[in-house]
């Protein structure tokens, strides 16, 4: 019942201070009892009429807010649209994505970023030079990605990377980071994300360099394409599961 407090007592109250003091008890007398075969008080069948008018209409009025109440309480135990949402696929089109851009999707309460390769992230992710660089360059670590997609692009598709961006140290979501060699990164950055939370540092197939606080590569969530251009993350392509 919530915080409501059942608050216990007598709601009759008794003199005892003094024991000798009398109790004044009301006795009743015949003059309580109607006489069927004498006069009647001619205001008495009125009062009985109203007090029954009074206790239906409380009846009616204290089920109606019974009703009312257990309305919503009723509608607040079944599941709500977004709930019911919250596990299932989501298609996301990306038809206007051009080569180094990226979009953002929710799926599970999560981000999901859609990343459309170019040529030249193509060609770094392949570089035996920029693998040395990473901590687990082959995604042996399986939960991190389907089967599908532990390839050197971690994707169905080589031109598009479909991830999950929380840093895998402590759930922080690193930034888009596609220029190459900046000031605050370094001569060797060759472009991917960085999480500037505590340093950590990602290609872009999302997959962790060496020597920093993350300990695995970005996930990888199961995603099929419907058309060349839109996906459906949540679900993986028939035929492989």
């Amino acid at each position: 019942m919530g915080n409501a407090r059942l608050h216990g007592g007598n709601p009759s109250q008794i003199d005892v201070s003094n024991p000798m003091r009398s109790m004044q008890v009301p006795v009743m007398t015949d003059t309580s009892i109607s006489d069927t075969t004498g006069s009647q008080n001619p205001d008495a069948a009125p009062d009985a009429g109203r007090r029954k008018v009074l206790v239906a209409a409380t009846a009616i009025a204290g089920g109606a807010g019974v009703a009312a109440v257990s309305v919503p309480f009723i509608a607040s135990m079944l599941p709500s649209e977004r709930a019911r949402a919250a596990g299932a696929p989501v298609d996301v089109d990306f038809a206007k994505l051009q080569p180094g851009e990226q979009l953002t999707a929710e799926w599970r309460g999560k981000p999901i970023w859609i990343l459309r390769r170019s040529e030249a992230m193509l060609k770094t992710l392949e570089d035996s030079g920029h693998r040395k660089h990473l901590a687990d360059p082959d995604s042996t670590v399986a939960s991190q990605q389907p089967g599908y997609a532990r390839n050197a692009f971690r994707s169905v598709k080589p031109d598009y990377l479909v991830v999950v961006p929380i840093c895998t140290h402590l759930g922080c979501v690193p930034t888009f980071r596609p220029d190459v060699a900046p000031r605050d990164l370094g001569p060797e950055w060759p472009g991917g994300y960085f999480c500037p939370c505590h340093g950590s540092k990602f290609d872009f197939a999302g997959r962790v360099f060496r020597n920093v606080p993350a300990p695995t590569n970005l996930v990888i969530p199961p995603h099929r394409y419907l058309t060349p251009t839109s996906v459906r993350v949540g679900e993986d392509p028939k035929g492989t599961a």
